[in-house]
């Protein structure tokens, strides 16, 4: 076992959905984007992808992996190997239970001709995915909190106007907040 704090070499499998294991499969540069991004190996078996490399090149892979598995496009899912970037994702099977309830919710949250999931990465600066029976973010912190407010007011039945007032007070009082920290 290396000591902590060395360079050791460490190994991570990443299970993700088989539709996204063969989108990843087919196009092999997103699989070497990721590897320069991050410095680490990246390795495709039927069920899995394995990265090694060091602590911090493996955890960035298996993060951007991840997001790419929850229905990202590799560039949107390669902002998490940026300083400042994070993941979030709520589980609308949790929340919400029935096949009826998440199928309303995501539409919901989508929108019309995708307006409403627009509308919400616009003010916030999050990227958000509805895929499978998760909705899930990437972005920084204020961003993440901003998208994720508006989405879970639209999870507890909220009007869209009320979920977008209560993402754009949010996201007033972030830009104050930053504002005024930078004095």
């Amino acid at each position: 076992m290396a000591a902590p704090g060395s360079d050791a070499i460490a190994m991570q499998q990443i299970y993700i959905p088989r539709e996204r294991m063969k989108a990843l499969r087919g196009d092999p540069r997103l699989l070497k984007e990721l590897c320069a991004l991050c410095g680490c190996k990246a390795e495709l078996d039927d069920e899995c992808v394995t990265v090694e490399g060091d602590a911090v090149g493996e955890f960035t892979a298996k993060s951007v992996v991840y997001a790419y598995g929850r229905g990202f496009e590799m560039a949107d899912a390669l902002r998490l190997a940026r300083e400042g970037n994070y993941f979030d994702s709520i589980d609308l099977e949790d929340a919400l239970g029935s096949e009826k309830s998440i199928s309303r919710i995501k539409a919901r949250i989508i929108g019309r001709k995708g307006k409403t999931k627009k509308y919400m990465e616009q003010v916030s600066g999050a990227k958000i995915s509805v895929y499978g029976n998760t909705v899930s973010f990437i972005g920084t912190s204020e961003a993440l909190q901003e998208a994720r407010a508006a989405t879970e007011a639209l999870i507890k039945g909220s009007m869209h106007k009320s979920a977008y007032a209560r993402m754009e007070a949010l996201h007033r009082r972030n830009k104050e907040a930053a504002h005024d920290a930078s004095f």
